[in-house]
């Protein structure tokens, strides 16, 4: 029988429960004969004793080790580039937080495997997760908004049946080797938001397709913070200072990314108009800044 190597990528810090419970997640997978799961795992600097405790838990895993700089692109990417020195078949992209289903892998390689006698074996497969409690969709699968604003994307929540998509988030992804080969890696200038909707969106542009799995995968909170509103000048001074972070900033409309990062995104992804749609989501904190001061100048 043809075996199936298959490299799962992680990468995490500092959150050494939920990292132990990923692994024993992927440890129940109900998977088909000749199928072989490698694990990679990037400690990005964790000071919780997390790698002692995977070393302990999961010896067979490939640990490696990160200096606390590399956030979850360049994370990603360490355990990436070292997969495919060994060549794999496929290769899970999975945070840490991600509590997979113990049928999840054996969907996403099935619905590879019915995309692909479709003659679309360039695809990527997408992973749906939902909140634990609630039940409701966290993450996966994103669709491209109005024509109007290339930038805009909406998630698609998963049925029984396979759907295109556009993008995705990176909690859970399956990529076959054949489209690594003709996508490459993770861009690291992202270094910890928008690389995997970069990703996804490169792979498109190479003639690439992108579908999401039937039903959930997994459980994962949906863990974007939201701050309340900035009413005044002091209080968004304090916030633009962070904006090139690489988490960005959060507001309580969405994530600001950082500046020059979300520039190379609307170069890439937003056509001729990507300068108004790189300053877009900023115009709000412009207005409140010429607020401010027009409040000031006239106090």
């Amino acid at each position: 029988m043809t075996q199936t190597s298959i490299a799962v990528l992680l990468t995490c810090y500092n959150r050494k429960q939920k990292t132990l419970d990923c692994l024993d997640t992927l440890a129940q997978q109900s998977l088909l004969e000749g199928i072989k799961l490698s694990i990679y795992l990037v400690d990005d600097g964790s000071t919780d004793k997390t790698s002692e405790a995977v070393q302990q838990a999961y010896p067979q895993v490939n640990l490696l080790q990160g200096d606390g700089t590399l956030f979850w692109t360049g994370g990603m990417q360490l355990a990436f580039s070292t997969a495919t020195r060994d060549r794999h078949d496929f290769y899970l992209w999975l945070n840490d937080d991600t509590l997979l289903y113990p049928t999840a892998l054996k969907t996403l390689l099935e619905t590879f495997h019915q995309v692909a006698e479709q003659g679309t074996s360039y695809t990527i497969v997408v992973g749906s997760t939902q909140d634990p409690q609630t039940k409701e969709f966290t993450y996966g699968g994103v669709l491209k908004g109005r024509w109007f604003h290339p930038c805009q994307f909406r998630w698609v929540k998963p049925i029984d049946q396979p759907q295109r998509c556009d993008t995705m988030n990176g909690n859970c992804v399956l990529i076959p080797h054949e489209v690594v080969e003709l996508v490459g890696g993770l861009d690291l200038v992202f270094r910890h938001y928008a690389a995997d909707f970069d990703y996804g969106l490169r792979a498109k542009q190479k003639g690439c397709t992108l579908w999401i799995a039937p039903g959930y995968m997994g459980t994962c909170d949906y863990n974007h913070p939201r701050l309340r509103k900035q009413t005044t000048k002091s209080e968004l001074s304090d916030q633009i200072k962070k904006l090139e972070q690489p988490k960005g900033i959060a507001t309580e409309d969405a994530i600001l990314h950082p500046f020059w990062e979300w520039k190379t995104f609307t170069e890439r992804h937003a056509g001729l108009l990507w300068p108004i749609y790189w300053l877009l989501p900023y115009r709000r904190m412009v207005w409140m800044t010429s607020f401010g001061k027009r409040k000031e100048q006239s106090a």
